[in-house]
């Protein structure tokens, strides 16, 4: 990385033409064109470049992004290369002293790039920064965290988070008992919008490409926070997030992702032995899915989505949910 500009956006996509196009309009309307591939944030004494990473889309993004953006700095892979080896590209790629990795499926509001700049430039020991994200209808979407811990990982995404959904562990982990307004310093923030100084990519690495999809961001704050820098909410920096518009694309590859990426970091940070527990109860919990479903299905009820349900589940057994 060799630093020419103040900002480097880095946009990951796959096979989300249309929301690709309004997020790269969201940041350009904030901003005016000074060279080939360099702009200049609107009011606001930052330079940007744009990266976007293509991971084989078969919907046309690249001929759109070609067409419309050819001012966008963009590389179209043949293989998917998932979250982490698409961000790391465009970084290996980048000239900014900070770096956003931007989710393709948001829109940037007014100011947002503003203030996440303004902010870091005025404290240099914050290494990380994530802004405040929205659904579509305007709620405040969870975005930032406390490390989970192993009770934690028992919990969330399971059916016991569906039976106590406002259990303590589930409502500390989301820091749900702070409020979205306030800004404050967490232990990571999601990866949808995630402002990372390039110095500190410089120190500890890129992100591990052993997670394909999901808890990458949660690894690479992880191992930010132990070279002791900072990670900070910012609020008042605010993103649209309509959130999983790729993975939703192939349920089963989303579950298998979500559940391996937990047990690989699990077994990463805290041992081989807390990764196997939550191994075979991520297992069980499937077992107690499929059968839910079953029931359902014998009975009649919505048997369609019932057996494509029980097929989803039947996958990610069949993976034992190895790493």
């Amino acid at each position: 990385m060799c630093a020419s500009v103040d900002l480097s956006i880095i946009i990951v996509n796959w096979n989300v033409r249309d929301l690709l196009r309004a997020c790269l309009n969201s940041i350009l309307d904030q901003a005016r064109l000074l060279s080939a591939h360099e702009w200049a944030l609107l009011d606001a004494p930052y330079t940007l470049e744009i990266l976007v990473v293509d991971s084989a889309s078969s919907d046309d993004s690249v001929a759109m992004v070609e067409r419309e953006f050819p001012n966008v700095r963009l590389w179209a892979s043949t293989t998917n290369l998932g979250y982490a080896g698409g961000n790391n590209l465009g970084i290996r790629h980048s000239r900014g002293r900070y770096l956003l990795l931007l989710n393709p499926d948001t829109a940037i509001h007014r100011d947002a790039l503003r203030a996440m700049l303004d902010y870091m430039d005025a404290h240099p020991d914050v290494g990380v920064l994530g802004p405040r994200l929205y659904y579509p209808d305007g709620t405040t979407q969870s975005s930032r965290r406390r490390f989970p811990t192993l009770g934690t990982a028992l919990i969330e995404s399971t059916f016991l988070e569906q039976w106590f959904p406002r259990h303590p562990a589930i409502r500390r982990y989301r820091l749900l008992d702070r409020p979205d307004d306030e800004m404050c310093q967490v232990d990571w923030v999601v990866g949808a919008c995630l402002a990372v100084r390039a110095e500190v990519v410089k120190q500890v690495g890129l992100l591990d490409e052993a997670y394909f999809m999901y808890s990458e961001e949660l690894d690479w704050q992880k191992r930010i926070r132990r070279a002791g820098w900072r990670v900070v909410y910012l609020p008042q920096a605010q993103v649209t997030h309509y959130e999983g518009k790729s993975s939703e694309q192939v349920t089963a590859f989303r579950e298998l992702r979500f559940q391996k990426s937990k047990v690989l970091y699990f077994k990463k940070h805290h041992g081989w032995v807390s990764g196997e527990l939550l191994r075979y109860w991520l297992l069980f919990h499937y077992v107690y899915k499929w059968s839910s479903e079953a029931i359902k299905w014998l009975v009649g009820h919505k048997r369609p989505l019932r057996q494509q349900r029980m097929a989803v589940y039947v996958h990610v057994l069949q993976s034992r949910l190895r790493v």
